[in-house]
């Protein structure tokens, strides 16, 4: 397979691709294969990307826009945890273990964004087996990262409530 073999939105795909720092170690003809298996997203401002509760299907990667994530509170009230823009990452558990969502994600403005489904993800790692798992241990590494960040914001709350 060479890249020539990409659409104009494949090569785009590929292009944001390139300059996510989490595939970095990627060469160009593994974000080719990666981009053949995304697709884009677009989003209205007001718009829900997923709601908690939904089904997991999908990760994905901002290009542009804002997106903002929410909790539902013990009170009904909505609760910001993030703001996410060009270059997050969202969803990466549903690749994973295909769980429900565990937050509310809006657009805050138009949102563009390039997804990978469970569905695109295991027809890629069926046919290149190596690159399947190389995308696995990225998106470990971005839950581990996130995992570290909210350890440690829940370790300044509970300091900061003695």
């Amino acid at each position: 397979m060479t890249p020539e073999t990409l659409t104009e939105s494949e090569e785009e795909t590929r292009s944001f691709l390139i300059s996510l720092p989490i595939f970095d170690s990627f060469n160009v003809t593994e974000l080719s294969i990666l981009a053949q298996h995304m697709s884009y997203v677009h989003l209205q401002r007001g718009e829900h990307l997923f709601v908690e509760g939904d089904q997991g299907t999908f990760m994905g990667f901002v290009v542009n826009g804002v997106l903002e994530v929410q909790k539902r509170g013990d009170l009904g009230e909505n609760i910001v945890l993030a703001r996410l823009t060009r270059g997050s990452s969202i969803g990466e558990m549903a690749l994973i273990d295909k769980s429900p969502r565990s937050a509310t994600v809006i657009a805050k403005q138009a949102t563009t964004m390039v997804t990978l489904t469970d569905k695109g993800f295991d027809l890629l790692a069926e046919k290149m087996p190596t690159l399947g798992i190389k995308i696995i241990k990225k998106i470990a590494r971005l839950l581990s990262l996130n995992m570290r960040r909210t350890t440690s914001k829940l370790a300044d709350l509970m300091q900061s409530s003695h």
